[in-house]
């Protein structure tokens, strides 16, 4: 009787991503021509939890027209910033039976820059990634050269942004699947990004698995070195890359149905909060991305539902 009953939960697991799909998911992520007033960016997008990519929010940003690998070399080429160092480009990702973190690096700009134009070496893979807003925290000098906020958005989410993150990397630097409690705005200043989504309907085909943490280590040779970290929990992430997928492994995730887009330079991402994202990116895309805490209302507490019931039922 029992195992009848977890069957069933398990057969309606399966069968919501479909029937939530047809009711609320885009086919393609749609395109807006100009920035949407607050109200409507509240209603059409952040209820529905929809995303959208907006052209024309950025026109009026002098980065849009400044900001160049050139531009950043004579403007703070001489400041450190943190960089994300990997040896695969895969920074917080799954690595064998660890979730292994990218290496910390303390570099000028230039440094970076020096590698991203070929015309000096560095072991591994480079990418200016700290979330924690790093980029008044890093870059202050670039500020004068965009908006501290997206006017619109904060008035419809009633809050300003937690942080604001400056991105610059190599093309083989890569976000690994997962999600974020953050309604995001992800601007692309120069280059462009290839975002893979899931809307949160799909977290019963979506895997994860508790993993020792780790952390990368670059060696005086230029090797690297994983190290687990022996005081922290385990962590809970996504094994599969949806670009090639080990659907031996985890067969309900040929049932996901991705959406991709590609983010051009001069347009922003809105990705609402708890979608999945897989990143990747032209070399040396800039970019920068707005992070407005979520409300942790009703969808929230629906979600937070659908992943107990995923787990409890051992779908994955």
């Amino acid at each position: 009787m029992a195992e009848a009953a977890l069957d069933a939960v398990r057969r309606e697991l399966r069968e919501f991503p479909a029937a939530a799909r047809e009711l609320s998911v885009p086919l393609a992520v749609p395109y807006l021509d100009e920035p949407p007033s607050p109200l409507h960016f509240y209603r059409d997008w952040v209820c529905p939890n929809r995303p959208c990519i907006i052209r024309n929010a950025l026109q009026h940003w002098p980065a849009l027209h400044k900001w160049s690998l050139s531009y950043l070399r004579a403007t703070v080429g001489s400041t450190e910033v943190s960089v994300a160092v990997t040896p695969d480009g895969y920074a917080d990702a799954v690595q064998g039976d660890r979730f292994v973190m990218p290496a910390e690096r303390r570099l000028p700009l230039s440094c970076v820059l020096d590698v991203m134009e070929g015309r000096a070496q560095h072991p591994g893979v480079l990418y200016v990634q700290k979330q924690c807003s790093n980029l008044p925290t890093e870059l202050p000098q670039l500020l004068p050269d965009l908006e501290p906020h997206v006017p619109w958005a904060s008035e419809a989410l009633g809050k300003m942004p937690d942080a604001v993150n400056f991105w610059l990397g190599e093309a083989s630097a890569v976000t690994s699947l997962h999600k974020d409690h953050y309604e995001n705005l992800y601007c692309v200043i120069s280059g462009e990004k290839h975002f893979l989504l899931h809307p949160p309907s799909d977290r019963p085909f979506i895997p994860y698995e508790l993993y020792i943490p780790a952390t990368y280590q670059l060696t005086e040779e230029g090797s690297f070195k994983v190290v687990d970290e022996e005081a922290m929990e385990k962590v809970p992430w996504i094994p599969l890359d949806p670009l090639a997928p080990d659907l031996a492994r985890y067969p309900s995730y040929s049932q996901a149905q991705a959406l991709r887009c590609t983010v051009q330079a001069g347009e922003m991402l809105y990705l609402p909060a708890l979608w999945f994202h897989h990143v990747q990116q032209s070399h040396g895309c800039i970019a920068v991305n707005f992070w407005y805490d979520m409300e942790y209302d009703l969808k929230y507490s629906y979600f937070q539902l659908l992943d107990s019931l995923t787990k409890a039922s051992g779908l994955n």
